[in-house]
């Protein structure tokens, strides 16, 4: 691994499928204005139920981008 920085920054995704959905959500919707974008991680996990069914899932996910070299 070569001497990277970078800077994290958290968005939320949700999905009323499932956590994956949330979570490439989260990452493709991010993708689309950030550049560089090298790593995830998970923080919290939320959802939203509705007649005791589960309804809608929140994840919080920390995603890692690379500062660039000048």
């Amino acid at each position: 691994m070569s001497d990277n920085v970078y800077a994290i920054t958290e968005v939320v995704g949700s999905s009323t499928d499932s956590v994956e959905d949330a979570i490439d959500n989260a990452v493709a919707t991010a993708a689309q204005t950030l550049r560089n974008l090298e790593w995830f991680e998970i923080g919290q996990i939320r959802g939203h139920i509705v007649n005791g069914q589960v309804e809608h899932y929140q994840v919080y996910v920390r995603l890692g981008l690379r500062y660039e070299r000048q």
